[in-house]
């Protein structure tokens, strides 16, 4: 029999998802109760009917085992994965050790060999999982809010098929016209965030920013009393005009930095940097079609950089969306009319 200090080092050298798989069991929770989340939210009417919003519906049997679920409003019956990116997923018995595996950071390549699935599968999941990842929508922002720009060069990372020349992804391409101002072969990524830390991240638009990228980049108007702090760009004062907000316009240009003692823009500023940064490093660039993608899950990471039961709360926010199949269908379209800005 193993002593404290023998196990202690043999735990030290399992993986972190085994580590973490290991506390769970320690703790008596369960995998497949991180699974039934939404189940628990349907039975206790805390979630509604994804096909009318109603909350009025009542359990109808099983579904290849997952409960089912009838609504008594528009009559059609649902289960607890309906429209999630869990619904007609198979091999369910996975997810949640996939999710450990995305969690840690790990390689496409080294997840398929893991868990003994395709890669094109692992791929799938990945995405299908960060297309249930929305955004702070402009109403949940109070106070003092930030917003600005950021340019990630376009990627057509995993494309066997290039209409150009290749080049380093990430970089400018040697064959591209060089011109004055923002190339049109950027994906300009607004970001706009509150004092408490709501966040809001877009794919605008390729190239140079308008007002119209701003309104659409924010679901919701702001608040009437937020105070908006930009750069000097003028779309913002548009925006800004339209909008009946105070805007506070610092420029770099003339050394403003801070207005007042409160009003800056370093919050974004620091969120575009760590955001590039991890996109670096964790992926060495991403393709711009699954840009917004990375944007939901830097989000997330964001908001759950704190959690004691990450997993947990992870798998929560994910299962939430009932619309996550369209959105995933929507992923080809929405890089089409991305393309059509340039």
């Amino acid at each position: 029999m193993m002593d404290y200090q023998e196990i202690l080092l043999t735990v030290k050298l399992l993986s972190h998802s085994d580590q973490a798989r290991l506390i769970s069991d320690l703790l008596g929770r369960a995998e497949e109760d991180y699974l039934s989340l939404r189940r628990q939210q349907l039975y206790e009417k805390q979630a509604c009917c994804p096909w009318c919003g109603n909350k009025k519906y009542h359990k109808n049997g099983k579904d290849k085992g997952s409960q089912r679920f009838k609504c008594r409003e528009c009559k059609r019956t649902f289960t607890e994965y309906t429209g999630t990116w869990i619904d007609g997923l198979h091999k369910k018995s996975l997810v949640v050790e996939y999710i450990e595996l995305m969690i840690e950071g790990k390689s496409l390549d080294k997840i398929s060999k893991a868990l003994h699935i395709n890669k094109k599968t692992a791929f799938d999941w990945r995405h299908k999982i960060l297309s249930s990842l929305g955004q702070d929508s402009g109403n949940e922002m109070r106070g003092i809010v930030e917003s600005d720009e950021t340019f990630f060069e376009e990627s057509e990372k995993g494309n066997r098929h290039l209409n150009r020349k290749g080049r380093k992804r990430g970089s400018s391409s040697p064959y591209q016209k060089k011109t004055r101002g923002i190339s049109s072969n950027k994906a300009a990524v607004i970001a706009t965030t509150d004092r408490s830390g709501a966040m809001n991240l877009c794919v605008a638009t390729m190239g140079r920013i308008r007002k119209d990228d701003i309104m659409m980049s924010i679901e919701k108007p702001l608040p009437s009393n937020s105070i908006l702090c930009t750069d000097g760009h003028v779309s913002y004062k548009g925006f800004a005009i339209e909008n009946k907000l105070t805007h506070i316009t610092l420029r770099a240009d003339l050394n403003q930095h801070v207005k007042h003692g409160v009003y800056h823009i370093q919050n974004v500023n620091s969120i575009h940097n760590r955001l590039k940064k991890w996109i670096d490093n964790t992926f060495w660039g991403v393709s711009t079609k699954y840009l917004q993608n990375y944007l939901g899950w830097f989000r997330l990471n964001e908001k759950l950089k704190n959690s004691t039961t990450y997993l947990k709360n992870f798998i929560f926010n994910t299962v939430q969306n009932t619309d996550t199949l369209k959105r995933y269908n929507y992923i080809d379209v929405r890089y089409q009319w991305l393309l059509a800005t340039q």
